[in-house]
């Protein structure tokens, strides 16, 4: 059965993760035969180039936005929702109840954040989204123990499917010199953690030869508007204090698919040093599982989950010390490096956009199978 899948989320070329997903999710539901529209949520205020597939444009300061929103929604076969905190109109984004009390199609939505510790309203809003919609995804099991826990749902609701990864297979590395390459990418904000890594990078310097470390990513649209390149300065002026300068790449461009392929193949490592005890989800973190690159994280909720006993190494927070001792042992320990590339082949292919599409695709189904008549069907 062909399904018209109606998508909402923020949508490129607005940069961030969410959009990034929101088009990964589309391309590949469509490539599996089904039918996409996407309602792009314009939080920027500003006119974008649209893709084809939006049909409708959500303006974060227009007054009852929604209702044209839920009008573009309704004339598909079932809706899948991206939720953020912020990403809407309203307090914590509560507009999108506008939408889900409204639907008179079933609906799907997405959960990239489940805050342990959220504000009250945060809490009734999330608890007010799972009652209206008729499936909920979380993409990690500790943010659905995280809802069912914390929060007043209906955990039959709640499903896990995981965050989609490109495939990286045919990609080949990009030119890089005889050093081992460390990399993070992704677009840049406090939080990120990245002077913990630069300071594990200055206790590497022994290593012969010494590591490479590339910080790929424009500065976060939101981070730029409100405190401008203040944290991308502040890591270039920690890089000169430490005396790093000649091992250290700022890539500051975007990168389309292919190209960010080649940059994720040419690491030895990939650092992810967040900052955050909340992140249930991470594509960088899901893309490197898949791409086969040993990973060294701090104990955030997602890697916790993904690579403890498996295709990486979790280290504690703010620890400098503790990063460099991991990708060091990474680095020359005998075997470990493959050890841990061997481990992400047991999930991989679990994580390619097509098989997690082809999930989504299941679940609405399912929910369309539920909604008609037997007889109907007869």
């Amino acid at each position: 059965m062909s399904v018209n899948f109606g998508l909402m989320s923020t949508h490129p070329p607005t940069e961030c993760g969410l959009a990034t997903f929101n088009s990964a999710l589309a391309g590949h539901l469509a490539t599996a035969g089904g039918h996409v529209g996407i309602v792009q949520v314009n939080g920027d205020g500003h006119p974008a180039p649209l893709d084809p597939r939006v049909v409708h444009r959500w303006p974060a300061n227009q007054d009852k936005g929604w209702d044209g929103a839920l009008t573009a929604l309704n004339s598909f076969d079932v809706t899948i929702i991206q939720h953020e905190y912020g990403i809407y109109p309203g307090n914590d984004g509560e507009d999108i109840l506008e939408v889900l009390s409204r639907l008179a199609v079933p609906s799907v939505v997405v959960l990239h954040t489940v805050l342990a510790a959220p504000t009250a309203e945060q809490k009734s809003i999330l608890e007010q989204i799972v009652n209206l919609a008729d499936t909920i995804v979380t993409m990690t099991d500790t943010a659905r123990e995280r809802l069912l826990v914390g929060y007043d749902v209906d955990g039959t609701k709640v499903v896990v499917i995981p965050h989609g990864a490109n495939d990286h297979s045919w990609a080949t590395a990009q030119e890089r010199g005889q050093r081992p390459h460390l990399l993070t990418w992704g677009l840049l904000g406090p939080g990120k953690g990245l002077e913990w890594a630069l300071r594990a990078l200055a206790r590497l310097r022994s290593l012969q030869p010494a590591p490479t470390y590339t910080i790929a990513g424009k500065t976060h649209p939101k981070v730029l508007q409100h405190h401008g390149d203040e944290y991308r300065e502040s890591l270039h002026h920690l890089v000169d204090l430490l005396g790093i300068s000649s091992s250290v790449d700022f890539d500051p461009h975007y990168r389309d698919n292919a190209s960010l392929s080649r940059l994720i193949k040419s690491a030895d490592v990939v650092v992810l040093p967040y900052d955050s005890t909340e992140q249930v989800t991470s594509g960088v973190l899901i893309e490197a599982v898949a791409a086969g690159i040993p990973v060294v994280a701090t104990a955030f909720p997602h890697a916790v989950e993904v690579l403890t006993n498996g295709p990486g190494l979790v280290v504690p927070h703010r620890d400098a010390a503790a990063l460099a001792t991991a990708i060091r042992s990474v680095l020359t320990e005998p075997g470990l490096s493959a050890h841990l590339v061997g481990k992400s082949g047991d999930q991989a292919k679990t994580l390619l956009w097509p098989a997690v599409a082809e999930r989504y695709a299941a679940v609405a189904t399912r929910l369309l199978d539920a909604r008609v008549p037997v007889a109907a069907r007869l």
